[in-house]
């Protein structure tokens, strides 16, 4: 910490003592803006950008930084703000040219030669900071999503209408239902119908609400309906995924959820949780 001086607040008359604070220069020495006991202290009644900073220069490096103007609070309420000493101290002068000597940069007598030119640098410059090999692009949703409220999955007519309500607020719109009809009830993985598509200008979805993983097969169809209708392409299954179907997601890029029977679509690879992530 800085001095301190003694300071009366204008408002009750009692005395305090004023210590300013010391702020890192960037050469590493502190600085603290000079109070002198005499200086005229007034209560501070409206915040101007102005008059928060003062101008102190360095003693160690001669550089001026704007820093914080000191204050001190009064126990009546009162704010109270010292002025600080003008800093009359001169920046350290130039180095003297002496005759013979050269300048940082210049050549030394005997450093050129016929056919070459060598030059000795007075001081090496410190290497640049190298830049990431990749920034993140910043999130340009333009506001968060409430959160999805799942519902209780009984039938497989409540698994389709639960993956459509997902979709919708992943940010799809006009999501529909297409395919053949289902089923009253959950059907068994010996169904001939592996699931129920749902589609929407910008997205194809499979439903498959049957009790066995969904198959490597069942994957790669959706993903060339997708490539096709140039759309994006979900998949959601209530019993998961074969091990070969998950790492061929992958490889393609689809996003693979699971439906579990509370009504939650829960994603199950990196496609899936950068769909959540960002939404459509």
């Amino acid at each position: 910490m800085g001095e301190g001086v003694s300071v009366c607040c204008p408002s009750c008359g009692s005395r305090h003592t004023l210590t300013a604070s010391v702020y890192p220069c960037v050469c590493g020495a502190g600085v603290a803006p000079a109070l002198s006991g005499d200086a005229r202290v007034e209560a501070v009644t409206r915040r101007a950008w102005a008059d928060e900073w003062v101008t102190v220069r360095c003693a160690a490096c001669a550089r001026e930084g704007q820093w914080p103007r000191p204050e001190l609070g009064c126990p009546c309420g009162a704010m109270l703000r010292i002025a600080v000493e003008p800093d009359t101290a001169e920046p350290f002068p130039p180095e003297p040219f002496v005759p013979g000597s050269f300048a940082p940069g210049s050549f030394a007598p005997g450093s050129v030669t016929s056919g070459s030119v060598t030059a000795e640098p007075v001081a090496a410059e410190e290497p640049a900071p190298e830049r990431p090999s990749h920034i993140p692009l910043p999130r340009t949703a333009a506001s968060p999503r409430p959160g999805f409220r799942p519902v209780t999955i009984r039938t497989a007519r409540d698994a389709v209408s639960t993956a459509a309500l997902y979709l919708r607020w992943l940010g799809f719109k006009s999501v529909v239902e297409s395919g053949e009809p289902l089923e009253t009830g959950i059907r068994t993985s010996g169904s001939r119908t592996p699931g129920v598509g749902l589609r929407g200008p910008d997205v194809i979805a499979q439903v498959d609400p049957t009790t066995g993983p969904a198959s490597l097969r069942s994957v790669e169809c959706l993903w060339l309906n997708g490539m096709n209708a140039s759309t994006t392409s979900v998949y959601f299954s209530l019993a998961g995924y074969a091990d070969d179907a998950r790492a061929r997601a992958d490889d393609l890029g689809l996003p693979l959820f699971v439906l579990d029977l509370t009504g939650a679509p829960q994603p199950v690879n990196g496609p899936a949780e950068e769909l959540v992530s960002s939404g459509a």
